[in-house]
């Protein structure tokens, strides 16, 4: 099987804890790029990936916040979206501060977190953000009300809240939240919602059909809850080695090492050969 695209995530896949990017990944990118399609597909707003889409050197598009939109940063647009109703928005917000749940929005250019009651993740996130120079920081800034601010972007592209478990569970349990939203876990307590639909799976799917590549032909990395569905939609599903048993139950090859290792370098290369090693 000739395999065309390698779809990776980035936290706890191809970054490592210190949020550098692995160099063994990076240099297996620059290697292969050119003759493969290399695809990013991250829980992560675009603002906040670009860092390492520039470090990578790719000219793909990237398929941001779970599968909910996919971005080209060349071009500078959506080129594919399922955001979040405004009205849904709007109740999601009220329902979440009813129920005392910390709160993380993601609008259509930036990362929002709460001013008066951030979580906690959201700070240094926002630290590493300032390290880059104006033109190129990533765009995560605190705010005092998420409702005029939903109301005034242009998209709501997914929130996520955190809290304790009797709040958090009797958040999720509402009906309508069930309905419309659909979750990925990216903490004990603390989970990403974005519009029901939208997962990495389906949305690597889309993407995968408009370029004529099959999904038997894809191999896709990830370590996360939420990158069940692209694993499995993949022909080959790599799990890495830090990753809950759960994940990888759904994966098809376990990595030999975390992310700090070359182990899913080493793996990637053999599914990916070079024009000179064939």
């Amino acid at each position: 099987m000739k395999h065309q695209l390698l779809a990776l995530d980035l936290d706890g896949t191809a970054l490592q804890d210190n949020h550098q990017l692995n160099s063994s990944i990076a240099e297996l990118v620059h290697s292969i790029k050119s003759q493969y399609h290399v695809v990013i597909v991250t829980g992560r707003h675009h603002t906040a990936a670009k860092p390492y889409y520039d470090e990578f050197n790719l000219d793909t598009p990237i398929i941001c916040c779970n599968g909910t939109y996919t971005y080209h940063y060349q071009q500078g647009k959506v080129l594919d979206h399922k955001a979040i109703d405004k009205g849904l928005a709007q109740r999601f917000i009220q329902s979440a501060e009813l129920h005392q749940l910390k709160m993380v929005m993601y609008v259509t250019d930036a990362m929002t977190y709460s001013l008066v009651d951030p979580i906690p993740y959201m700070q240094p996130l926002n630290v590493w953000a300032k390290t880059f120079p104006p033109e190129s920081q990533p765009n995560i800034y605190q705010t005092d009300d998420f409702a005029s601010l939903a109301e005034a972007t242009d998209y709501v592209w997914k929130f996520v809240v955190e809290g304790e478990a009797d709040r958090l569970e009797a958040f999720l349990r509402q009906a309508w939240v069930e309905t419309h939203f659909e979750g990925a876990w990216s903490g004990e307590s603390r989970i990403d919602l974005a519009m029901r639909g939208n997962n990495k799976g389906e949305a690597l799917a889309r993407y995968a059909q408009q370029l004529g590549i099959a999904p038997n032909s894809i191999v896709a990395a990830g370590d996360n809850f939420n990158d069940i569905s692209m694993l499995e939609m993949a022909g080959i599903g790599i799990a890495m080695q830090q990753a809950d048993p759960v994940v990888k139950q759904r994966a098809d090859v376990i990595c030999e090492t975390d992310n700090h290792g070359d182990g899913l370098a080493t793996l990637v290369k053999g599914y990916f050969p070079l024009a000179e090693d064939k």
